[in-house]
Formats: structure tokens, C-alpha cells, sequence
């Protein structure tokens, strides 16, 4: 008996050994795939980069947008392992940015529970701490960032005639969408007599570009369906009857907004704050995500503490929400 214990053991210890060096090579990797991607963004060219380049823009990228992916994925793993949940450390997600459109070198990070939630308490914890913690790492980001905006020297470096009358004519622009966090952040943390980039340009500043991705993966995880975040937390609230029924107009209404932003890119209409993308993000939360967070096997009142940070998760989703994420004119 006791060798039968210990040859699974062993096995198990092979496993876990095998398995933190996956965590460790698609970290490195990441590391290396956001460097360039952080350079991409900064400079707006494209490779061979300067070794002096990738250091110095695409390596302060690279820490920030790690740092709120890592915060967020651990916010999860250690609320697991609070409660004893068996779970995997974070995969991070690299994605080769090279001859790519608007990607941030990674598609973030996952954990994996290894075991079914046995009541809701324990799904709520695990739920929210990890948005919580990329909420707020996503802050410190920028305030750092809005806290320390070079001169205008640095656009010019980037976009030389950006002040003249023909800049930007006959080529494609990009416009960030604007948060209510981000806003009241840029407002209380930039200094009144220094240049400000319009959301236009703040993609060339890395620390503004990924506190924004940071709020942006915030609330797309905090979404009220299936098995988000926002879908364990708004089930663990108030169970499956409310949570379906608000996942479902959740999804009702992305599917408009979708719809209609399709018809002001090929129709010509004007509907004010729709985006064509979110047709495409609902069709996955349709089919893969789902809108029905399955059941546990224990259902409990969450106590004050818990229904207060359940509530925050509702005010961080109202706001980081972006209703037009982006959008490209020609």
C-alpha cells in the first residue's frame, strides 16, 4: 500500500515539475513577444528593431502589461489555493505581434481549477479576486503613467508633423475609446501645463496604452455571463434565476450594438455608441462561454463583506466598460 501511495506521488511530483516548466517557457516567451509589441506601439514601425529600442520602449510595455495580467491571474490562484481548490499556476498567452494589427503581444493569461466548485462562496472568492486585483493594478499603472507624461518632443520624435494642417490625411486612424475610470484619472494625475495625447496617440505611451488594456480586460471579464467572472459573481449573488436572466439581455444587447455597428461601417448610418465587434465577442460567449452559469453542489447567503465586493464588481464593470473599444477611419 504504502508504495502504491508513494509511486503517485511520485507521478503527481513529475507532473507539477513538468507542467511549472510550460508556466515558466510561455512566460520568457511572453516576455519576449510584448517587448516587441511594446515597440511596435511606441514607434508605429515595423522590425529589425535597435537592440537600444526594444530595451527602452518595448521593454517598460512588456512590465506593465505583465504586471496587470500577472495581478489578475494570481488574484485567482491565491484565492484558490484560501480555499484549497486544487488549481494550476497562470498560463500566460504570448502572441507574436510581427506583421500584426492591434495586438498586445499576449492574449493574457489562465489558470485552470482542477476540481469542481462545491459551493458559492468559494466560487465567488476565486471569481473576484482576480478582477479586483488587475482593477487595481491596472490604476496604479496609470497613474504612474499620467503622473510622469514626457513633452510633447516625445509625439514629435514619433509623428514629426503632427501639428500640421495635413497630418494624419489619407491614412488610417486609430482612436482608443475613452473609460469613465480613465477619464477621472487623467484628469486627476496629469499636470495642467503638460502636453496630453488624445486617445488618438495614447497608444505610443506605454504605460497609458496598457493600464487601458488592463480596464479593458477588466470589464470584458467582469460581463455578467456563463463562466466569466462577472457570471460567477452575479450567480453567486443572487443564483441562477437572476443570473441567467441578466446574462441573456447582456448578451440581447451586445448583439444590437454589434448589429448596428455593422450597419454604420457598410449601410452609412450614424448609431452613437455601437461597435461591430461585440457581435463577434457575443457569438463566442453564445457558443463556448454559454449564458447560464452551470450549478453547484452548496448554495449559501454571501455574508456583508462579500455582497459589498460583489456590489464593487458591479461599480469596476460600470467603470472600465468601453462601448466602442475602438474604431478605424480611413
Amino acid at each position: 500500500m504504502n508504495n502504491f501511495i508513494n509511486r503517485i506521488f511520485t507521478k503527481n511530483s513529475i507532473k507539477v515539475k513538468n507542467r511549472i516548466w510550460i508556466n515558466i517557457s510561455l512566460f520568457f516567451f511572453t516576455i519576449l513577444t510584448t517587448i516587441f509589441a511594446g515597440t511596435q506601439w511606441s514607434t508605429s514601425s515595423i522590425p529589425p528593431y535597435q537592440f537600444s529600442e526594444l530595451i527602452s520602449k518595448g521593454l517598460p510595455y512588456s512590465i506593465s502589461i505583465l504586471f496587470i495580467i500577472t495581478f489578475h491571474e494570481f488574484g485567482h490562484y491565491f484565492a484558490a489555493k484560501y480555499h484549497k481548490v486544487r488549481t494550476t499556476l497562470p498560463y500566460y498567452i504570448p502572441f507574436p505581434p510581427i506583421g500584426g494589427f492591434l495586438n498586445f503581444g499576449t492574449m493574457g493569461a489562465v489558470i485552470k481549477i482542477e476540481e469542481k466548485f462545491s459551493d458559492n462562496i468559494k466560487l465567488f472568492d476565486i471569481g473576484i479576486f482576480g478582477p479586483i486585483s488587475g482593477f487595481f493594478a491596472s490604476i496604479l499603472v496609470l497613474i504612474y503613467g499620467f503622473s510622469n507624461l514626457p513633452g510633447i518632443e516625445y509625439l514629435l520624435s514619433i509623428h514629426p508633423n503632427y501639428f500640421s494642417q495635413n497630418y494624419a490625411a489619407n491614412s488610417l486612424h486609430l482612436e482608443f475609446g475613452n473609460t469613465i475610470l480613465y477619464f477621472l484619472l487623467q484628469s486627476l494625475f496629469t499636470n495642467p501645463n503638460t502636453f496630453v495625447p488624445p486617445m488618438s496617440e495614447m497608444y505610443h505611451y506605454p504605460f497609458l496604452i496598457t493600464g487601458w488594456f488592463g480596464l479593458l480586460i477588466t470589464s470584458m471579464n467582469l460581463m455578467p455571463v456563463g463562466q466569466l467572472d462577472g457570471g460567477h459573481i452575479i450567480y453567486s449573488m443572487f443564483g441562477h434565476k437572476i443570473q441567467e436572466a441578466i446574462g441573456s439581455i447582456f448578451l440581447i444587447l451586445l448583439f444590437i450594438s454589434g448589429t448596428l455597428g455593422f450597419a454604420n461601417e457598410f449601410l452609412g448610418t450614424s448609431f452613437p455608441l455601437v461597435w461591430s465587434g461585440w457581435l463577434f465577442w457575443g457569438i463566442v460567449l453564445y457558443f463556448f462561454i454559454k449564458i447560464k452559469h452551470p450549478p453547484v453542489m452548496f448554495f449559501y447567503n454571501l455574508d456583508l463583506k462579500r455582497k459589498i465586493l460583489g456590489y464593487f464588481a458591479i461599480l469596476m464593470f460600470l467603470l472600465t466598460i468601453i462601448p466602442v473599444p475602438f474604431s478605424i477611419s480611413f
